[in-house]
């Protein structure tokens, strides 16, 4: 099997397993991309799930206007192949000829009968003839789910257009330096030297933003813990929260500990308590603070459920607490496209509860003085302002802080995905009512 043939079979195969519902794009890639040796055709497998995914439901459409009927359960996988077929010619524009002849040989590996290398054949073959069909439905051409559009629409009229848009792009590359190793100035020096485009945003002040993804361990700096991947948007959350040195500080769903990292640098010989209710997620808060030479006696790292303090609480108050709440994730979809198809509208009641439960629970945590940084990576207002709403009107000591990141949601403030090359993001600052800290 050519590499190029091997690269469609594995697209097709992951795809299928995405959007059955079983795995997201994220794990099935982690566990299958080290099967191919060359960077390249990692590269191109990575572009055509991800193109696939995003567009999923267009090219769900046009197989739905070019196929007789749809094709029967067990070539499922043959189906999922003419979707990466539609998203190599369609979204990647690639060559045709190398397309349909790649695919039609995936094909030949994938199915037991000759008539399925014929089918792909001819549909992707029409799709280089021909335009491909369109739909006056917004949720098919915007390969939307219909909740989250009518959600979005409801919530965001003005600025409805430009989220779907921005969650169809592929997001770039942020990168944090690691201010304890290096400075920006070096780093960029590094990375235009080594031939990667890149640049310094002005804000956050602390990153970098490359333009192409690139595998870490290529860029000058990565082996050393120079830096970290942690998108523009969450960074801030950090800068929001403006911890300050010798403060005891919680990070209360710190996985995968990019944020953990970013508090550690700031506190001096402050502490920190960083939890995570999975004990597979504590393995890569501790690998980025060792990896980074933060790794210390004052930052515990410990399994627990936020939500229930009498397990894990120790009666010492903080000064600080970071609340990145487990959410929808509706504001990373240009990262995860499969969140648009695993995502239900149902879960969001679900994730409300949770997000409401640990926020109240954490609140009597902190001391008279202290602030508390409420954010998650959605852009629904349930899990965002409503979840602030709700605090208020429970604890008569909390005020919200004036902070600048973003658009005016209530009493806290929203980012949308690709507003300045960065994730959707909220962010509602708040302090406890009393003498502030020392």
């Amino acid at each position: 099997m050519s590499p190029g043939t091997e690269v469609r079979v594995m697209a097709a195969k992951l795809v299928a397993q995405v959007l059955a519902g079983k795995r997201s794009l994220k794990a099935v890639l982690q566990q299958n991309i080290t099967e191919l040796n060359d960077p390249r055709d990692r590269a191109l497998l990575e572009a055509i799930c991800f193109t696939t995914l995003r567009h999923h439901r267009y090219y769900e459409f046009v197989l739905s206007q070019w196929l007789n009927k749809p094709l029967p359960r067990k070539d499922y996988a043959i189906h999922c192949l003419m979707l990466t077929g539609l998203a190599q010619l369609h979204g990647m524009k690639m060559p045709p000829h190398a397309v349909v002849s790649a695919c039609v040989d995936a094909a030949k590996q994938l199915g037991q009968q000759d008539t399925q290398a014929k089918l792909v054949n001819a549909i992707l073959r029409r799709a280089t003839r021909e335009p491909l069909p369109t739909s006056s439905n917004q949720a098919i051409q915007s390969s939307h789910p219909d909740w989250l559009i009518k959600q979005l629409q409801h919530e965001w009229p003005n600025h409805f257009n430009a989220i779907l848009w921005a969650n169809n792009e592929a997001a770039p590359l942020w990168l944090r330096v690691n201010s304890l190793r290096s400075s920006r100035t070096e780093l960029l020096t590094a990375f235009r030297e080594a031939g990667i485009e890149c640049d310094a945003p002005e804000s956050p002040h602390k990153s970098i933003r490359v333009h192409e993804h690139q595998a870490l361990n290529v860029l000058p700096g990565w082996s050393s813990g120079k830096f970290l991947v942690q998108d523009g948007a969450a960074q801030l959350a950090v800068e929001a929260l403006a911890v300050k040195h010798g403060e005891y500080v919680l990070d209360a769903c710190a996985a995968p500990g990019g944020k953990t990292a970013h508090l550690a640098e700031l506190v001096g010989d402050g502490r920190i308590l960083a939890l995570d209710i999975a004990a597979a997620r504590l393995a890569p808060i501790n690998e980025t603070l060792e990896r980074l030479g933060l790794a210390s006696p004052k930052i515990q790292v410990q399994m627990a459920d936020a939500s229930d303090p009498s397990s894990w609480w120790n009666g010492e108050q903080f000064d600080a607490i970071l609340l990145d709440a487990p959410c929808s994730a509706t504001g990373i979809i240009r990262r995860q496209p499969d969140i648009k198809w695993h995502r239900k509208a149902d879960d969001i009641p679900r994730l409300v509860d949770i997000q409401s439960r640990i926020l109240h629970a954490l609140w009597p945590l902190l001391k008279p003085g202290g602030r508390l940084l409420y954010c998650t990576c959605s852009v629904l207002k349930a899990e965002n302002e409503f979840q602030i709403n709700g605090l208020l009107s429970n604890f008569k000591d909390a005020i919200v802080l004036d902070e600048k990141f973003g658009h005016a949601s209530g009493l806290g403030r929203q980012r949308f995905p690709g507003e300045d090359n960065m994730d959707g993001f909220f962010y509602a600052l708040l302090q406890k009512r009393g003498e502030t800290t020392a």
